[in-house]
């Protein structure tokens, strides 16, 4: 039996998420499929971390098992004729027995881009976030400076996640602009489901001057998702990189502790 890990880009827009859904409309049943025929066996997949609806990855990892042998170009251009053109397998790389792509992982890392001007985008449609009024990005900075740490993030966790604990180790936030974009990045030992989402929204909030930069530390501390703003669009947000030991010498964008 063999362990084989595999990085992957998909654009999510046309996609119910990452996870198996009964209409084989995910990521993951693409990608499964398209992996079942080069083995010549069913071929089940897991996943460094779900995505949702309309959510992109550009450094997704997943890892399987199977008993055949083939060439490692296999997993990668084989499996890229069977599947739709916005899914693509980007590496295969053999890994130890151990390996396992969510919970070897330490890290994860997502990048959010917002369009932010009066009009909506219909150039890269599906892959921007939109705000149409005028965000003062200093304030949204030191606003985010109260993200990192240690957080209960219970605020910015979604009423269905699974996720045993709300606290989260948060290592990166971070945001800049770049022409009428503004860049969130954000790193994170692991995340809530829809947390990024959630704290876009909220630094969208203050911004726009509905709250001042300090309203962050007063949403952490309430612990009560009900304080924060609603969960901002799906379309802006990507899965960059994952953060593995470096003993599993994984391709980029991988990245090992510093």
């Amino acid at each position: 039996m063999a362990r084989i890990a595999l990085g992957v880009e998909y654009a999510g827009s046309l996609y119910h998420g990452w996870q198996s859904q009964p209409d084989g409309n995910t990521v993951q049943d693409h990608l499964q499929t398209a992996l079942s025929q080069i083995a010549g066996e069913a071929i089940a997949v897991i996943a460094a971390g779900r995505t949702d609806t309309g959510v992109h990855a550009s450094g997704q990892v997943v890892h399987f098992d199977t008993e055949v042998v083939r060439p490692l170009s296999a997993w990668v251009r084989g499996v890229n004729r069977f599947l739709p053109p916005d899914i693509a397998v980007q590496w295969a790389h053999p890994v130890a027995d151990h390996f396992h792509a969510r919970f070897s992982a330490f890290a994860r890392r997502y990048r959010y881009v917002l369009l932010n001007r009066p009009t909506r985008p219909a150039l890269g449609q599906g892959q921007l976030g939109w705000f149409h009024a005028p965000l003062d990005l200093t304030a949204m900075q030191q606003a985010a400076v109260y993200l990192q740490g240690e957080h209960d993030f219970s605020c910015f966790r979604a009423a269905e996640c699974q996720a045993k604990s709300p606290i989260k180790h948060l290592t990166r936030a971070a945001l800049w602009q770049q022409d009428n974009k503004i860049i969130f990045e954000f790193q994170a030992n692991a995340f809530l489901h829809h947390m990024v989402r959630n704290m876009v929204g909220a630094l969208v909030y203050v911004g726009k001057g509905a709250h001042p930069p300090s309203w962050m530390q007063q949403l952490l501390a309430a612990k009560d998702r009900r304080f924060a703003p609603p969960t901002f669009m799906p379309d802006g947000l990507v899965l960059t990189a994952v953060g593995y030991p470096a003993e599993f010498a994984l391709p980029a964008p991988c990245f090992s502790e510093e």
